[in-house]
């Protein structure tokens, strides 16, 4: 029995999982001691809001939950289908934008289509993220233009481009400042999920989502393909010299990593009770939050899906921390230092190491 438990406990240890949950608590905790010091008498109320906040309104919390994660999973899958050719796409935030763009335009415009305007305004926005993403693709492929500088620069493209594109009015310019809501035809059906929890805010988004992390997992792990991906990630010249041709796999892997952006931009701008596209903002801040997503879910799917549902869960709790006398963008201080504590995996591995060497009876190698 011994030995299944240690076993079990290396094969999470391989998994990072211990260590994951260290950058978790470590972020949490420097988080309170950011309330304790901006307000104390409240510093508490507002940990115990952290904590549990996401279940403060019952059945409906989950549905806000699921609705804030699908867009998060995406995004996560998107930076972490580059991280696994070695590319790092910062540019979702500028994917979503053109995504954005062209789903809004379809469910707006389109209604010829009938039921089916929702099903070609998702294809749009795929579209037109993968064309955002394949740009710095080729870039980097052909030219070997770091994508890192390719894709800041192609987030403000599309994002000043929008602005332009929104403002006139015989396009989907709404206000000064929200894009036009889609149709209902043009909005994501919510089938049986808003009656389940209770909300009319939710969507077959989380659904997608899902799919196409089991999509990307298939992709990844189980073709050809995905193999080839992987290579070019780990040794881009050994990949070459074993004849794989690493070139067109760089500009694929950004071309699918701007498709998922796309993809969440679809999801979380057709509907008709959510949110709605800012023109008057300078970024989508759920693009740059994938990166976080992506970092504590390991690049892998499921990891991703993982860190999506809670970072979502933070997120909706941090809604409540008003009565505490607290702003919601502090949530936002502990996403980004549970990721500053991932950066510490060789201290967080060694600290997992010795916490499993004594649940497991075990020694530390």
């Amino acid at each position: 029995m011994k030995s299944v438990l240690k076993r079990f406990g290396r094969f999470i240890l391989n998994l990072n999982f211990v260590s994951a949950v260290y950058a978790i608590l470590f972020g949490i905790m420097f988080g309170f001691i950011v309330m304790l010091l901006v307000n104390p008498s409240g510093a508490f109320g507002g940990l115990a809001t952290i904590l549990f906040g996401g279940f403060y309104n019952g059945i409906k919390g989950v549905g806000d939950i699921l609705v804030v994660a699908a867009t998060l999973i995406l995004t996560g899958l998107s930076v972490g289908f580059a991280f696994k050719t070695g590319l790092f796409n910062i540019g979702a935030s500028g994917q979503m934008a053109a995504g954005a763009f062209l789903a809004i335009y379809v469910g707006v415009k389109w209604t010829f289509l009938g039921d089916f305007q929702w099903v070609v305004a998702v294809i749009a926005g795929l579209i037109g993220g993968a064309i955002w993403g394949l740009i710095p693709g080729l870039l980097k492929a052909f030219f070997n233009v770091h994508e890192v500088v390719a894709t800041i620069m192609m987030n403000w493209i599309a994002i000043y481009g929008a602005f332009i594109a929104y403002s006139r009015a015989d396009l989907i310019g709404g206000t000064t400042q929200n894009a036009q809501k889609v149709t209902a035809s043009g909005s994501l059906p919510s089938w049986f999920l808003d009656d389940l929890f209770q909300n009319n805010a939710i969507n077959i988004g989380i659904i997608i989502a899902l799919i196409t992390a089991i999509v990307i997992y298939i992709v990844l792990y189980k073709t050809t393909f995905g193999y080839e991906l992987r290579a070019v990630g780990l040794n881009k010249d050994a990949a070459r010299y074993a004849g794989i041709n690493a070139k067109r796999n760089v500009a694929l892997s950004m071309m699918i990593a701007g498709a998922l952006a796309g993809l969440a931009a679809a999801v979380l701008y057709l509907n008709l009770n959510g949110a709605t596209y800012k023109i008057d903002v300078n970024s989508i801040p759920e693009g740059f939050e994938g990166i976080a997503v992506s970092l504590l879910g390991l690049s892998t799917p499921f990891g991703t899906v993982a860190a999506g549902l809670f970072f979502a869960y933070l997120k909706v709790g941090g809604d409540e921390l008003f009565a505490w006398g607290f702003d919601r963008n502090l949530i936002g201080i502990i996403m980004a230092s549970i990721i500053y504590f991932s950066a510490l995996g060789m201290f967080f591995n060694r600290l997992a190491l010795k916490t499993l060497g004594r649940l497991f009876g075990g020694d530390e190698e």
